[in-house]
Formats: structure tokens, sequence, C-alpha cells
């Protein structure tokens, strides 16, 4: 959707009446970059919701300077930052389990988002491999995985990173050579198998 296209006698470039075609038309990759940036589906349904609810309150504040699926992602991070900070404030990155190796719901290890195109029947080896790397990203420090997560699976630039997440270009480049320098390093012993 071009920015403008829709205009409010408020002043607004978006009514409210407008945005169910925005929610359908951005709420997928939302969804996705939420769960990605939160490593876990339920905290990333969470984000995703919040994102829109969000939106829709403040489509007033939208001024049509951008695309829609810009300013909501700038939302989206917003919110997922605040969260971080919350959570660092209340030590909740810190869960252990009494369970040990029970992976219930405090496993840091986000969940896949089903792709339509993937097969049921794949080999065990590479649903193994797949699971070895979400390992590796949920480990990643949540920050460097934001960075990481727009560029690879989101397909941003690395200028757009540094708006959305609101850093210095040189932070942007350097947590994500950081982040591909530990995958690469945890993921080392899978990398020699292939």
């Amino acid at each position: 959707m071009e920015p403008g296209n829709f205009s409010d006698p408020k002043g607004s470039k978006i009514s409210k009446e407008s945005f169910e075609p925005l929610f359908r038309q951005h709420g997928a990759r939302l969804y996705a970059l939420s769960v990605r940036l939160c490593g876990n589906t339920s905290d990333g349904e969470d984000l995703a919701q919040e994102t829109f609810i969000t939106a829709y309150r403040r489509i007033n504040q939208f001024r049509g300077e951008a695309d829609f699926g810009s300013w909501a992602y700038r939302i989206c991070v917003n919110l997922w930052k605040n969260r971080v900070r919350y959570e660092k404030r209340r030590m909740f990155w810190k869960h252990i389990s009494i369970f040990g190796d029970d992976k219930g719901e405090d496993d840091p290890r986000p969940m896949e988002i089903a792709d339509p195109k993937d097969r049921t029947d794949a080999p065990a080896e590479t649903a193994e491999r797949q699971r070895l790397v979400q390992d590796a990203l949920a480990k990643l420090d949540p920050h460097e995985r934001a960075a990481l997560a727009l560029r690879e699976m989101e397909d941003k630039s690395y200028e757009e990173i540094a708006d959305l997440l609101d850093l210095p270009l040189g932070t942007v480049k350097s947590r994500i050579a950081r982040a591909r320098a530990t995958l690469k390093e945890r993921l080392a012993p899978l990398l020699r198998d292939l």
C-alpha cells in the first residue's frame, strides 16, 4: 500500500475504517517478525496483537510520510524493546526449570513457523538441523537476534534496521557481525557434517 492512499478528515492519512485491509496485508509479516524477535510463538503472538492494537489506537498519528508497513514495524520493534528492558529489570531471562531437561513453557527455543511449502515427509536429518539452528538463534543476545532477523529473515537494509532499532549504523553492523560469528561458532559441528 502506498503512503497516503487513505485519508481521514481529521488529518491522518488512514481512517480506522480502512484499517482492516492494512491488517490483512501486513499481519502475517508482522506476526513472523514478532515471533522472531521474541524467540517463541506464545510471546510473538502477544507482541503481534499488541502491535496491531497500538497501531489501531494511534492510527490518527500516522502521517503517511512512510509506508504503513514500515510504521507498523517500528511500533512492533519499539514494543519489543520495551519488553526486553522490562524483562531484564525483572530478571525474567534467568528462568531455570526444576525439571532439568524438560522442555516446557520456559523453553527458550522458538517454535518454528510452519511454512506451507514444507513437506511433512522431510528427512529426520533436516529436522535435526533446523532444530539446531533454532536452538542457536534462541541463545543469541536478544538485540543481536533482532538485528539478524531483520537483516536475514526480513531482508531489511542496514539503514532500515538502524532506523527501526533506533541505533547508529555501525552498531547495527557490529551486532549483525557478532550474531553471525556466534551462530557460526555454535553451528560449526553441524557445518562440518554437511
